[in-house]
């Protein structure tokens, strides 16, 4: 299972052992599921960084794509439908190089200083293609999370170990069915 993503995955200002993506595959261990998870969370990328480096990070066997971007695009201000087809993209990529690859998007927000016109437009691109690609759409990364200092380290967007176990749960909770289905 590869996990691409920006430094919410790479799990910036933790241990790796502490990083979601690393408490997911525990998660799986504990429930009986032998996963292999390749953290690919690269600290400041934006969906167009993570398309350029999808050639590369899908050389490998995946069976399960975890596709965590875009929260950068929104602390930039960045236009909603690039980061929504530069997603798509990623999406057709991955296709390309495995097919029968399970691929699943989670859902990420942007500050809501760049007015409510904009964080609609950019919360909504995310169901958009997650229909349209038809692929399975996880909640917010950060649902429960964000916005609570005790979770959060210093700078109050990167989750500290014991918020980064939350997002595990929640994470894992929307891949279990993915999980179970490629367990058969």
């Amino acid at each position: 299972m590869l996990f691409l993503g920006t430094s919410l995955t790479a799990g910036l200002g933790v241990d790796p052992d502490s990083a979601y993506p690393a408490v997911v595959q525990r998660l799986a261990a504990d429930a009986g599921l032998k996963i292999d998870v390749i953290n690919g969370g690269l600290s400041g990328e934006t969906s167009a960084g993570a398309l350029r480096r999808a050639d590369w990070l899908l050389s490998q066997r995946v069976a399960v794509l975890v596709i965590e971007t875009g929260a950068n695009d929104g602390l930039r201000g960045l236009d909603p439908d690039t980061t929504a087809a530069n997603i798509a993209s990623l999406i057709g990529k991955a296709r390309a190089k495995a097919p029968g690859m399970s691929i699943v998007l989670v859902q990420m927000e942007a500050p809501r200083n760049l007015g409510q016109a904009y964080t609609r437009r950019f919360h909504a691109l995310f169901a958009q293609v997650a229909a349209r690609e038809k692929v399975r759409l996880l909640p917010f990364l950060l649902d429960g999370v964000a916005g609570k200092p005790e979770l959060n380290q210093d700078d109050g967007i990167h989750p500290t170990p014991e918020g980064a176990r939350l997002v595990a749960a929640n994470v894992f909770r929307g891949l279990r069915p993915v999980l179970d289905s490629l367990a058969r």
